[in-house]
């Protein structure tokens, strides 16, 4: 598991039956209506996730493009229920998709995020558990008024920082 204090995130790799999984866990300093609201908005998403556009209900489909990783693809919304679970599937191309999974939990003022996301593929989990670290860290960043359009020159330091400690991570069976 890879943790970066100041942030609070921590990430690890897992595999469920052969099917690769990332696991990222944030506590953030922000009560969970304000969390579960730069999740859901897009003109929030746009200051640190990517731009975000479409039919965002249960059911509905979108497309986004993602600031950090440069990743355009679709998705679809497969479960909303606020301010707590958030289910996304996302896919560049036809049949080769992965889904998010955000469960927040309020903690007195501030809030527990859990992220899972399945069905990347294995041969690049690393890069996929660094990548949604990112996001992660990127939210706590907005979230205490610092958002990633402020550091535009940001580029790829951050993911590069992480690439090590990610390659390095056992993948291991995920615990239910």
């Amino acid at each position: 598991m890879t943790k970066d204090a100041g942030a609070g995130v921590e990430g690890s790799l897992h595999s469920d039956e052969g099917v690769a999984v990332v696991r990222i866990r944030a506590y953030y300093e922000a009560g969970i209506d304000d969390v579960w609201s730069a999740l859901t908005e897009p003109v929030r998403l746009a200051r640190w996730f990517g731009e975000v556009s479409g039919d965002l209900h249960p059911g509905g489909e979108f497309t986004a493009f993602v600031l950090a990783s440069e990743w355009d693809g679709s998705g679809r919304i497969n479960t909303c229920v606020p301010p707590e679970t958030l289910s996304v599937t996302m896919w560049e191309e036809e049949g080769v998709e992965h889904v998010a999974a955000a469960q927040l939990v309020a903690d007195g003022s501030n809030t527990i995020f859990e992220l899972v996301v399945r069905g990347v593929p294995m041969e690049v989990l690393w890069a996929y558990g660094a990548g949604w670290q990112e996001h992660a860290e990127d939210l706590g960043a907005h979230l205490s008024g610092h958002d990633r359009a402020d550091e535009s020159d940001r580029s790829d330091v951050r993911l590069q920082e992480l690439e090590p400690h990610y390659r390095a991570m056992p993948v291991v069976p995920l615990d239910r």
